[in-house]
């Protein structure tokens, strides 16, 4: 069976974020890479964030949401305080 554009285009998405660890990209990121409109990018992104793989920061990108959770746990409370440049992580819904 052929998958539509729509669902390569998931995929293709997923996978990079696989591939690299730790990545941050925006949407315009995202659309510069896929070379895809923009408001198809981000409904995949949507899509993803709302399957529990990335999440959105407070400045707009975009990370795997497995990522962020291994980054909190491995700081300790102090590292937190000090460490001002990991942004907050929300997820959007």
């Amino acid at each position: 069976m052929t998958k539509l554009p729509y669902e390569q285009l998931f995929e293709r998405i997923r996978a990079e974020f696989l591939e690299m660890p730790g990545m941050r990209l925006t949407a315009a990121q995202v659309e510069r890479l896929a070379g895809e409109d923009r408001s198809i990018c981000q409904s995949v992104l949507d899509e993803l964030v709302r399957a529990g793989f990335l999440c959105s920061s407070a400045n707009g990108s975009y990370g795997r949401l497995s990522d962020a959770s291994t980054r909190r746990a491995e700081r300790t409370s102090e590292q937190w305080v000090h460490n001002t440049q990991v942004p907050a992580i929300r997820r959007a819904g």
